[in-house]
C-alpha cells in the first residue's frame, strides 16, 4: 500500500495536549504499521461533520464582527488599565 500523504517530520506527536500519547518514531516502524495508523487516522477523519466553507466563513465573519468591540487588539487597552503602561519617568539631573 502506498500513501499519497507525505510526513514532513519522522516523528508523530499529539495533536491534543490532553492526549497523552507518546512520541513515535516513524522511521522504526514496519510499512504495515504505518498503513495501520493511517486507515485508523483516515477512519477518524471520514466521521468528521463537513461543512461549506461559504457558510462558515459567514459564521466566522458574522462571530469576528460582534466580538471586536471586546477585542483589545482593535479597541485599544484604556490608559488606567493598561498593565504595561510605564508607572512613573526616569529623571537624570
Amino acid at each position: 500500500m502506498t500513501s499519497s500523504r507525505k510526513t514532513s517530520s519522522a516523528y508523530i506527536v499529539p495533536f491534543f495536549p490532553h492526549q497523552k500519547m507518546p512520541v513515535i518514531n516513524i522511521d522504526d516502524l514496519t510499512e504495515k504499521d504505518k498503513a495501520k495508523m493511517e486507515v485508523e487516522q483516515l477512519k477518524k477523519e471520514v466521521k468528521l461533520e463537513r461543512q461549506l466553507v461559504s457558510k462558515m466563513c459567514e459564521e466566522i465573519k458574522t462571530y469576528i464582527e460582534d466580538k471586536s468591540g471586546e477585542d483589545p487588539l482593535v479597541k485599544g487597552i484604556p490608559e488606567d488599565k493598561n498593565p504595561f503602561k510605564e508607572k512613573g519617568g526616569c529623571v537624570i539631573a
